[in-house]
């Protein structure tokens, strides 16, 4: 390469590099966002540790929809504050994987659950055949954890338009809207707080594929809220 062809190359190195910065923080704010999961609430579904792809589009411009695996921020303080122990070089380089979107920000805390109740729907525990309903139809929910129940505990809610009701697959160590009936929302979680859906597994690559949704709560139809 001659020199005058070598300095042309340095001079682009940086154009490139910022171009590929706001590529990514234009992504990051529109369209994917990359999680992982740091407890067993969603399991067997999602493994502690798994990496999910976010959609973020279409919580932005299109409605959360029931059967749907969401992440949303914090609602009401569901979680204990964080601490992140990372320093120096490895600091450094976390933030810099936040700030493209690769890792989470440690500062905005996240939850993840599936989707059971939207605007106008009344959710209860449990029917006579032990179901969750939702509009008075039983559903199956072939995606909880084997051996739990689908609620230990019996609750009845109407869930407000903007809001959504959340339940983790794992039942019996989910700490989902069930346990926070008295909190500000009622347990409910504002729709302004949903950041996108976890469309597929990225890691590890076993279980590289699309999350599914819950097929019976899709087909229910939607009460209209009072």
């Amino acid at each position: 390469m001659s020199p005058k062809a070598r300095g042309s190359s340095l001079r682009e190195l940086p154009i490139l590099v910022i171009s590929a910065l706001v590529l990514s923080i234009i992504v990051k704010t529109f369209f994917v966002q990359f999680f992982y999961i740091p407890s067993g609430s969603m399991e067997n579904t999602l493994l502690v540790d798994d990496r999910v792809g976010v959609n973020k589009f279409g919580a932005l411009f299109g409605d959360v929809k029931r059967g749907e695996v969401v992440v949303f921020r914090d609602p009401a303080n569901w979680l204990s504050p964080s601490y992140d122990d990372a320093s120096g070089v490895r600091k450094a380089i976390k933030n810099s994987l936040v700030f493209v979107g690769v890792l989470p920000d440690p500062s905005k805390q996240y939850l993840i659950k599936r989707v059971i109740g939207v605007g106008g729907d009344r959710v209860r525990c449990c029917a006579k055949d032990g179901e969750i309903e939702v509009n008075g139809i039983s559903i199956n929910e072939p995606y909880i954890y084997a051996g739990d129940k689908p609620s230990d505990s019996e609750f009845e809610v109407e869930v407000p338009e903007g809001f959504i009701w959340v339940m983790g697959d794992h039942r019996g160590a989910s700490a989902d809207s069930r346990f926070h009936t008295d909190d500000p929302n009622k347990g409910m979680v504002p729709l302004d707080k949903v950041t996108g859906r976890a469309v597929f597994i990225i890691w590890p690559l076993s279980k590289l594929g699309v999350l599914e949704k819950g097929e019976d709560l899709s087909k229910i139809p939607v009460r209209n809220p009072k």
